[in-house]
């Protein structure tokens, strides 16, 4: 009966082994992924390199579901830039069009004003309330290069939740019973 209990015992063995293997490979894959994000963050100054457009605002140059690429760089701020910016206590950044860049003189600071290409109006309305123009703290990036309708994979999960948890769980089930 000696050799069943080894056997036992190697199955065991192989068992746990292979399932910290799973383990290891699945930390690494998280880690390479924020390893990228945090590279990316390092080369292009911004905070958030990769934008998902998730309005109709800036359309017919954007689309709902577009991907935006940022760089943030210390240039003065031109009129028709497109240029992401987050204001104090909203969590979504958004994403329009520099209309007027006003430099004032004596602290050199620069007050900006945006809207979107498809708005009627500016964005006024979108800052904190009684503020009337973006300071350049409040800009995370410029577009510099998008990806057309590549961002639509983020939106439906973000509006359909379910979806999102039913591909985690696929994916978990996937890692725990692949061979590899």
């Amino acid at each position: 009966m000696g050799w069943i209990e080894e056997s036992v015992a190697s199955i065991k063995s192989f068992k746990i082994r292979q399932a910290l293997h799973q383990a290891v490979s699945l930390g690494m894959i998280v880690a390479s992924a924020l390893m990228i994000w945090k590279t990316l963050m390092c080369v292009t100054g911004s905070e958030s390199p990769v934008v998902v457009v998730l309005s109709e605002s800036m359309e017919p140059g954007f689309s709902r579901g577009d991907i935006l690429f940022l760089y943030l760089s210390r240039d003065p701020i031109r009129v028709g830039e497109i240029v992401v910016y987050n204001i104090d206590g909203r969590d979504i950044p958004i994403v329009h069009r520099v209309i007027k860049v006003h430099e004032r003189k004596d602290t050199g600071e620069v007050d900006i004003l945006t809207k979107g290409d498809n708005n009627e109006g500016d964005d006024i309305p979108l800052y904190a309330p009684d503020q009337y123009w973006l300071q350049r703290h409040h800009i995370m990036g410029r577009a510099v290069g998008f990806l057309p309708y590549v961002g639509w994979a983020t939106i439906i999960m973000t509006e359909k939740p379910i979806i999102k948890y039913v591909l985690i769980s696929v994916l978990g089930l996937l890692a725990i019973t692949s061979n590899d």
